[in-house]
């Protein structure tokens, strides 16, 4: 096992925005909780939480690759709606100490599955910051969207049942002409 340093530096850092994989017309990962590992001139890697991945549609492979870093990687061939991405995804189960926030999350190859940062808001429309209130312009927005032409959301629209099994409002007087000619 070999340390990081100045000359083979490796951050990991939490992603500042969603993160998605996509492959096949499908989106097979799909988290607010990746993990970006930035290793000295590699590209960028992001890594998702396992239980945020398809892994219905991944079957391990024999490969395995070693780094003297961050320890033994196992890989996974992607199998879905007939395209095949041989070993494009990656995961370390058992990661050396300096990448040991990497376990339990896998990494895809870019050059097989898409990856890409998406923007929460505009996909999660109850969306909150960190602080777990709702920025400024979305709780106006949300404001907004509960009036109707100045009245409240409820005062106009009156769901069937309160609860209490009896109906919001008073019943229609029949308008529709029943097999037997009667009105309902």
């Amino acid at each position: 096992m070999l340390t990081p340093g100045p000359d083979h530096p490796i951050s990991i850092e939490p992603g500042k925005t969603r993160w998605r994989a996509f492959f096949a017309g499908h989106v097979i990962a799909d988290t607010d909780d990746a993990l970006i590992l930035k290793e000295a001139d590699f590209p960028q890697a992001v890594y998702f939480p396992r239980d945020s991945v398809a892994t219905e549609y991944m079957s391990r492979t024999d490969k395995t690759t070693q780094c003297p870093y961050k320890g033994e990687a196992g890989w996974f061939t992607i199998l879905m709606d007939g395209q095949f991405a041989e070993n494009a995804a990656r995961s370390y189960e058992d990661p050396y100490e300096p990448a040991a926030r990497l376990r339990d999350r896998i990494a895809f190859e870019t050059d097989q599955i898409e990856v890409y940062p998406v923007d929460d808001a505009a996909v999660n429309p109850h969306h909150h910051t960190d602080r777990g209130e709702l920025p400024h312009d979305r709780r106006e927005a949300l404001v907004d969207q509960d009036r109707v032409g100045g009245e409240d959301v409820g005062d106009v629209i009156r769901h069937t049942d309160s609860g209490s099994g009896a109906s919001q409002r008073e019943h229609w007087e029949p308008n529709v002409r029943g097999p037997d000619g009667g009105l309902r």
